[in-house]
């Protein structure tokens, strides 16, 4: 199934990139707005537990608390690398791309398949948020950006409604496909800390 194959192969990337990432920069900035690189590995674990349990259309184990700490104990790279992997895990399963899912258990779901690619969106951009935050190389395949690239089109503006997105930031139409992707979602791709 291809859009679990992209599932893994951005959640093995951004969990290489989780994991270079050096505690001494746990307070640097990022292109997230009022993010530094603790708040963003902290949103990255937290989210990858509902967005396992969303596969598996159930409700998640604790509420989604965006103040938690999962860096004060040092272990923060295995622990979002486990709950990565048990979410590339749950969406293995073909029945999980179909029909409504929700990450917060609500009864009002929305489409499994968005929430799917959205997951997958959460490792690629997180991660390229991440990666230019600490001076790594993203290095996201290409067929996995293009495909994103091609998901997040028809959504976009519907995510900046939610505020998940900031503005779209214009990027030439002859820009590599992650430069359209990240401007699409309100990402500048030259930003440095």
């Amino acid at each position: 199934m291809e859009q679990h194959r992209l599932m893994v192969s951005a959640v093995e990337r951004a969990t290489r990139i989780v994991r270079g990432v050096p505690s001494d920069l746990l307070d640097a900035p990022t292109p997230c707005s009022g993010w530094n690189v603790r708040r963003l590995i902290n949103h990255m674990i937290l989210w990858a537990g509902p967005g396992a349990t969303a596969a598996r259309k159930q409700a998640p184990a604790e509420p989604a608390d965006e103040g938690r700490d999962f860096t004060g104990d040092g272990a923060w790279a295995d622990r979002y690398a486990e709950r990565a992997r048990a979410m590339a895990e749950a969406w293995a399963d073909p029945a999980a791309w179909e029909g409504t899912a929700s990450l917060t258990g609500g009864p009002d779901g929305m489409a499994a398949s968005f929430i799917g690619w959205m997951m997958t969106g959460e490792c690629v951009l997180h991660g390229w948020d991440l990666a230019v935050s600490t001076g790594q190389e993203p290095a996201f395949p290409g067929d996995l950006v293009t495909a994103l690239y091609e998901q997040t089109v028809p959504t976009a503006e519907m995510g900046r409604e939610y505020k998940v997105y900031a503005e779209e930031v214009k990027v030439p139409e002859s820009a590599p496909a992650l430069d359209r992707l990240l401007g699409l979602t309100g990402r500048d791709p030259s930003w440095r800390p």
